[in-house]
């Protein structure tokens, strides 16, 4: 064992020293990008990735789940801001339902599980309405936290004592919803009416009216654009609110078509119109001829008649009646006579022409301008040139077309591409504004770091071939070298014994004391003794 150790450090530093500079610089780099892509290997194959274990969780309920995944001996961290708990990700699905068992996360209220825990003779009226109300408004919020889009919810109501009278107990009770969403998050009119809808019937004597639903970003949303008639327009109330469901409307459909092609979170969308609520009512009675280019209406009747007379007679003559002192007479003449001819033709035609009578009521509303502003983040969002030119020129000519078809023709007129341009605002940039929490950590290893590990493998490979290939080189040039030298030292020996029986004896002797050495020592004592 001592002798192979030996031999191998021998050969390991005649190896070494054999080595020119280069060669030992390129053997120690080689070790150490080695040694290098190996730990960085490990690192990224035995990360642990963290990820949430709840949602959106109070700063209490913070601290006592840290104490009981302490107690169970779990890995995690706290989030930035303190209000979520990272734990690894293959163990977040057993986490989830352990803790669910110990009652985690109860989000700071009280559920109406209290009452089948606590309950006792002991509650005063007071104790009992404050837990019920308390557990009511919690039941509320896990009810609208069930709605898609909605990550959690805050829920106090106001509900009026009961008298002993009934003319004492004529108020109504009252509702404020606190609602956490998602950035750019847009609920339908049927989400809309499914919150209002989980409140109202909740809670005894509470009507939408007394209902007010808002976000993190003080948007509120209003039951009433909802519900808006055709009678609304005759109020501002009702004309605003039309105004924001036709932006809103429209925002949607752009939020959803580019929300596709970028992301939803790549996308915001901004819309504002002008529309006109003036309502019109006229009425036309209109007379116009049946044929237009000849001006002719259709003949309904037509009568012809003609006189003729020829003979000898005198003509008319006289003097006018006495005491006519008007214009209107025939000139008579006296004492003319002679020959002549007479015809009268008359022709009457009752023509009839189309008589149209129209109703017009123009509609309640138009849109006469609208303005559309559109932010999108680029790929790379601190990159906006990663946005082609062409993809910002196609979201302009969409939303072209959706302002074009959008204004009304008569209030709006014809619109030139110049005109719509200026309605149109596309913004390209990074969003600042998102929220920290939305991003998770990223687990796959990034794209640079498969680079520097191809690059490090293929220089390894290109040095092992070099060195390969130059030790192979001097290999053969050492061979070489040694075949010649053999060839130069080759001579006659020219002391080769010839072999006699002495000489045969003496070798077989040799032999003998070399692989029998005690038949050999009684061989030499048989022979001491005969001497």
């Amino acid at each position: 064992m001592n002798e192979r150790l030996t031999k191998v450090k021998s050969d390991s530093s005649r190896f070494w020293t054999s080595r020119t500079k280069n060669q030992k610089g390129a053997l120690i780099g080689i070790l150490v990008a080695v040694v290098a892509v190996a730990g960085m290997l490990t690192y990224f194959s035995t990360r642990t990735t963290m990820v949430p274990l709840f949602a959106e969780i109070s700063a209490s309920e913070v601290g006592q789940i840290s104490e009981v995944l302490t107690s169970q001996g779990v890995t995690y961290e706290v989030a930035p801001g303190g209000t979520n708990i990272l734990v690894p990700e293959d163990q977040k699905d057993q986490l989830t339902v352990s803790l669910a068992s110990q009652g985690y996360p109860e989000s700071g209220g009280i559920s109406t599980s209290f009452f089948t825990e606590n309950a006792g003779f002991g509650m005063t009226d007071n104790e009992f309405n404050v837990i019920k109300k308390a557990a009511t408004e919690t039941e509320i919020a896990n009810l609208v936290k069930r709605v898609q889009g909605v990550k959690d919810a805050k829920v106090n109501i106001t509900v009026p004592e009961e008298g002993i009278f009934l003319e004492s107990s004529q108020e109504e009770a009252t509702a404020a919803v606190l609602l956490t969403t998602d950035p750019g998050v847009k609920f339908t009119d049927e989400q809309i009416k499914t919150l209002y809808s989980l409140v109202e019937k909740s809670v005894p004597k509470l009507s939408t009216e007394n209902i007010e639903i808002s976000n993190q970003y003080a948007e509120y949303f209003d039951l009433n654009s909802v519900t808006t008639d055709g009678n609304s327009t005759e109020t501002p109330e009702g004309q605003m609110a039309i105004k924001k469901q036709i932006e809103r409307d429209i925002q949607r459909q752009i939020q959803n078509m580019l929300g596709t092609m970028m992301g939803q979170d790549k996308v915001v969308v901004s819309v504002t119109t002008d529309v006109d609520f003036k309502k019109e009512n006229r009425e036309e009675n209109r007379v116009e001829p049946v044929d237009e280019e000849n001006m002719k209406g259709i003949a309904i009747s037509a009568q012809t008649i003609t006189e003729t007379y020829s003979g000898n007679g005198a003509l008319a003559g006289g003097t006018p009646e006495a005491g006519n002192e008007t214009d209107n007479f025939t000139d008579y003449q006296e004492g003319i006579t002679g020959n002549g001819d007479y015809e009268r033709v008359e022709e009457t035609i009752n023509n009839d022409v189309n008589r149209i009578r129209r109703e017009i009521q123009e509609s309640p509303y138009k849109i006469r301008d609208i303005g559309i502003q559109v932010m999108v983040e680029p790929p790379v969002a601190d990159d906006p040139a990663s946005l082609g030119e062409n993809v910002q020129t196609d979201i302009e000519q969409m939303l072209g077309t959706i302002v074009r078809t959008s204004i009304d023709k008569e209030a709006g007129g014809d619109l030139s591409e110049e005109a719509i341009n200026q309605k149109i605002d596309v913004s390209v940039q990074q969003f600042y504004g998102k929220d920290p929490s939305l991003t998770e950590s990223d687990s796959v290893i990034p794209w640079w770091v498969w680079v520097v590990v191809g690059i490090l493998l293929v220089a390894i490979g290109l040095l092992v071939f070099f060195m390969l290939r130059s030790r192979k080189r001097k290999q053969r040039e050492e061979e070489l070298n040694i075949i010649e030298q053999q060839q130069e030292l080759m001579v006659e020996d020219i002391s080769e014994e010839k072999e006699t029986e002495a000489t045969v004896r003496r070798k077989q002797l040799e032999k003998m004391a070399k692989d029998k050495p005690d038949d050999f020592a009684k061989l030499l004592r048989s022979w001491i003794a005969e001497d």
